[in-house]
């Protein structure tokens, strides 16, 4: 079948993903209305706070068999890297229950892993592809990441993890404690091994990317619309507009990309999809004096320090706490402190005054793969939403699949393992 060009499409989310689908659909020769309340890669966005690594080898999900067992360690540490307020455990209970369950053998994994790696493989070209696009090369660079780990035993704990990403098609270069250190003089020298996953890349500004990415849009003919999309509107079971706060904007077409507060849509076409929010935090050090060579994650503590275009940033913690939730900034105090810990060079330099902190919403399914699919109801609604950790990283396939879902063209990579359906 031949594609279908034409149609206005609403996407609501001016994130990553939505902002990746409005250019791709742009580029599919449809037209495009941006629906958010919020100003593309703003400090509102998740977008603005990511970790900024493209990693295309980030396919295996969070959970890991067996992870039940740890439940009561995250409610009784409010700070570590894992934690759920004990005021909002009734209401995810049913999430953490399938979160569990999604992974509860190294074959379900696996599974998962295979699936995102189609998504991923090849993610950092196309953002530089993207970037180049939108003016802003520089902002993407592909040099490769770097995990370290205190010695070889704490990396065979992960053993597991790393062969199921070998399987799908990942390959590293491990280094060994002089290496690593010639490589990464600053780091604390209780560090003795490291892999380099030389296809993965970098984004030094995710939120100057994001906007740079809307002006492209704009620029080719997206039109934007400062408020809130409440619903939809359907005539004898055809998409006829997308309502919002400030009265319909009609349409043929719709994309629900508003990552952690897209559960509200989709409960108005009568689908109820498990999407939580894993609350992130970082930390910016501006002008920080030393840092690390290579974007890099920590495996002990849980986090990934970059040099980024407004500093050293180190970004991680997964906090359940819901949307409305005040932030715990001492979960930013701690990423703090174990940045003056990898980098002992940075005691004694870092001021108040340098150190900003933020908190974001990553939107995450409990399968550890997003949604990206028709809505049940209509195949006018578009789903694409639910990335987690990897929405940066992520937006630019999903950007090229959603604008083939409006185009009723043939998808590019399989989207059984992303249907929404599957949860209903």
């Amino acid at each position: 079948m031949s594609a279908v060009t034409g149609r206005h499409v609403v996407v609501i989310g001016s994130g990553a993903i939505g902002t990746v689908s409005a250019i791709e659909c742009l580029r599919m020769g449809h037209r495009v209305t941006v629906v958010d309340p919020g100003q593309p890669g703003g400090e509102q966005a998740t977008s603005y706070g990511n970790a900024g690594w493209l990693s295309s080898h980030s396919v295996i999900p969070p959970a890991e068999p067996g992870m039940w067992r740890k439940v009561p360690a995250f409610l009784l540490d409010p700070l570590g890297p894992l934690s759920i307020r004990w005021t909002y455990l009734p209401k995810v209970m049913p999430w953490l229950v399938r979160f569990l369950l999604a992974a509860r053998t190294p074959a379900l994994i696996e599974q998962t892993a295979r699936a995102m790696r189609m998504l991923l493989i090849d993610a950092p070209k196309l953002h530089a592809g993207l970037a180049a696009e939108a003016g802003v090369p520089h902002l993407i660079e592909r040099r490769g990441v770097l995990h370290v780990y205190p010695d070889r035993a704490a990396f065979a704990a992960d053993a597991r993890s790393w062969a199921i990403r070998r399987k799908v098609g990942v390959e590293w270069l491990e280094l060994t404690a002089d290496e690593l250190r010639q490589r990464e003089p600053h780091l604390d020298p209780r560090y003795t091994f490291g892999l380099v996953v030389e296809e993965a890349g970098h984004c030094r500004d995710p939120g100057g990317y994001v906007a740079a990415l809307a002006d492209l849009a704009r620029e080719r003919g997206a039109t934007s619309v400062a408020t809130r999309a409440t619903g939809f509107r359907h005539r004898d079971g055809r998409l006829t507009a997308v309502t919002t706060e400030q009265g319909e904007i009609p349409c043929d077409c719709a994309v629900v990309a508003a990552g952690a507060r897209s559960k509200a849509l989709t409960a108005a076409l009568g689908d109820a999809l498990p999407l939580e929010s894993e609350r992130g935090y970082h930390v910016m050090v501006k002008d920080a004096k030393v840092g690390p060579r290579t974007p890099m994650m920590v495996s002990d503590a849980k986090m990934i320090v970059n040099h980024m275009n407004g500093g050293l940033r180190a970004a991680g913690q997964v906090e359940f706490a819901g949307l409305a939730a005040e932030p715990n900034w001492k979960r930013a105090d701690i990423l703090r402190d174990h940045l003056v810990a990898l980098l002992p060079d940075l005691a004694g330099t870092v001021t108040a005054d340098q150190c900003r902190v933020w908190l974001g919403h990553r939107p995450s399914m409990p399968d550890g793969r997003p949604c990206i699919g028709t809505a049940r109801a209509t195949s006018d609604v578009i789903y694409a939403f639910g990335h987690g950790h990897v929405g940066l990283v992520g937006s630019a396939r999903t950007g090229r699949l959603v604008a083939q879902l409006v185009s009723r063209a043939e998808p590019e990579i399989a989207l059984a393992p992303f249907d929404p359906r599957r949860f209903l």
